[in-house]
Parts: C-alpha cells; sequence; structure tokens
C-alpha cells in the first residue's frame, strides 16, 4: 500500500478554539475511510485541511500521484447546505464544473465531456434530469448531482462530508455499492455521523472529538466507540 495523504502533528484552530488538536493519519491509496465522532468533534475541520481549505499548524504531505500539472487529483462532495440551489445553473453544468481544475475557468467543455457527464448521471439513475435548474430537483437528486460532480475529474482521492444527508433509504443502498465500485480505483474518506450503516461499507474507521483515533476495522465496540470518541451508542 502507498501512502496519499500524511498528517503529521495537525492542529486546527479558530481563534481560541481547537477543533483538531496533534492529529496524526496515513491515508493509503486503496484506503475507505469512514470519519466519525460527535457534533464539534472537527470531522469537518480535519478534511478541509486535507483540502487546504482552512489554516492549520503541522504539516500535510501529498503524495506525487495526487498532484497533476500543479493540480490537486482530489474529488469532495461538501455537505449540500454549502451550495445554493438558487444559483441559475442547470444539473448537466453542476456536473461539468468539476472539471474545472483541469480547464480552468474559462476553458471550453468538449462534446466527450458533457457525453461522460451525461454517463455519470445515468449511473446515478437522473439522467433524466440533466437540463434542469437546480433550484427545480429535490435535495436527493441534488445529492447525486454533487457525486457526479466530484467524480468526472477521475480523482485519485474522494473525500465526502455526510453524503447521505437528503438522500432516501432506496438510494442510499445503491450509494454504498456505487462507494464500493469507485474504490477500487480511488481511496474515499467519508465523514459520517451513521456508525452502523458506513461500518458495513468501509474498511477502517477515524474517530475524532478534537483528538484523532484510527481503528485499523470497520467495527467498533460500544466501549472503543466511547473511548475514542465521547460517543455512546
Amino acid at each position: 500500500m502507498q501512502s496519499i495523504v500524511s498528517l503529521k502533528a495537525v492542529t486546527v484552530k479558530y481563534g481560541s478554539y481547537t477543533a483538531v488538536e496533534n492529529a496524526n493519519l496515513e491515508i493509503f491509496d486503496n484506503d475507505f475511510i469512514a470519519i466519525i465522532g460527535p457534533n464539534g468533534g472537527g470531522k469537518t475541520s480535519l478534511v478541509k485541511a486535507i483540502l487546504g481549505q482552512v489554516d492549520y499548524s503541522g504539516e500535510i504531505e501529498l503524495s506525487p500521484t495526487l498532484i497533476s500539472d500543479k493540480k490537486r487529483l482530489i474529488g469532495y462532495l461538501p455537505q449540500q447546505a454549502t451550495f445554493d440551489k438558487q444559483f441559475p445553473i442547470s444539473v448537466i453544468e453542476v456536473v461539468l464544473s468539476g472539471l474545472q481544475c483541469k480547464k480552468g475557468l474559462w476553458g471550453r467543455y468538449k462534446q466527450s465531456d458533457r457525453e461522460k457527464a451525461l454517463q455519470l448521471l445515468d449511473y446515478m439513475g437522473i439522467s433524466n434530469i440533466a437540463n434542469k435548474q437546480i433550484g427545480e430537483i429535490s435535495g436527493g437528486q441534488m445529492q447525486r448531482a454533487l457525486l457526479c460532480r466530484a467524480i468526472i475529474s477521475e480523482p485519485k482521492l474522494l473525500i465526502l462530508d455526510e453524503p447521505t444527508n437528503f438522500v432516501d433509504k432506496q438510494f442510499e443502498s445503491r450509494l454504498y455499492d456505487i462507494l464500493s465500485d469507485l474504490n477500487h480505483r480511488m481511496a474515499i474518506v467519508m465523514v459520517s455521523h451513521d456508525v452502523k450503516r458506513v461500518s458495513n461499507a468501509v474498511k477502517s474507521i477515524v474517530c475524532i472529538n478534537r483528538t484523532l483515533h484510527r481503528h485499523n476495522s470497520n467495527t467498533l465496540t460500544n466501549s472503543e466507540l466511547e473511548e475514542y470518541c465521547g460517543v455512546k451508542r
């Protein structure tokens, strides 16, 4: 296994508040990791540090395999609350925007790009809404479109922040099958509050409640969960 992300003594602070303290973590090229912990425990701050979206102290080193033409080969599905559904853009345009890291702000999309976007939407079961405005679709449909956007550039690492938000139970099972398939060609890091569901899908679990503990299996006892995360199940 090859390490693609290495965190050493990473601390994230917002003013006097410490969200993540002295975190050490190796992410490998075939990993499928769930990051769990209580609300406010530092889950999102940890992934935002990896993405370079927040200031931190310590060291985060990315493997050269995650860099191409000075651009990071990292796909990201944020919490949907951060996406403005009033923005005038169609579903297929949302998906295509995932290619901007490769094409630049003014790069033109090719017909092959549009075909790929449609294929991904079909894979997610929503090709019929490709030309709808995002303000016209459901939260679950939006989540699927954002996942297409995250993977259209064929990243080597996929980071998902609460991907099952707004998704109905029927597609939730399908989502885990999709992620298992994607894991054959990319590492996956998934923030989740649902310990029981993710433990059946992932390979290992990272518990964070300001401090971090990596548990190298997909099962946690109740006592381990309370010890590592301060969470009772």
